[in-house]
């Protein structure tokens, strides 16, 4: 059985300018949380699927459990200090759901927009 990590682990796309960028936010945001890129870690080891994490972002919880997207996002802030604990509850409440996950997929859809963004950052467009 693989070591649990003893803090969360944040999982980003280095190849991303604003996936880096966010990343880089996390820790001056006050998070208790490692982060650490996709490219730089075992996924598989981590219980992490490759293919599923280029598309939406992983934390890796130190129970082991995997929370991707906005879940992620929502595991990271509840690290934080109280103003972002309560946002973390909120953006994980079941009703914030549907369009977190909405506004989640179009940032992540539009991330090569984004400030730090590039057409490197785009992602894979799926064929029919």
């Amino acid at each position: 059985m693989p070591e649990l990590p003893p803090l969360p682990v944040m999982l980003h796309d280095a190849d991303c300018g604003f996936c880096s960028r966010c990343a880089r936010l996390v820790p001056r945001l006050g998070c208790r949380i490692r982060v650490s890129s996709l490219q730089s870690e075992d996924l598989l080891a981590l219980g992490v699927d490759p293919e599923r994490a280029i598309v939406e972002m992983p934390v890796v919880l130190s129970t082991g459990r995997v929370a991707w997207g906005h879940q992620a996002w929502a595991e990271i802030l509840l690290t934080g200090t109280l103003p972002l604990r309560v946002i973390g509850r909120v953006l994980g409440a079941r009703v914030m759901r549907r369009p977190a996950a909405a506004v989640y997929r179009w940032v992540a859809g539009n991330r090569h927009r984004m400030p730090g963004g590039s057409a490197a950052c785009a992602l894979p467009v799926e064929r029919p």
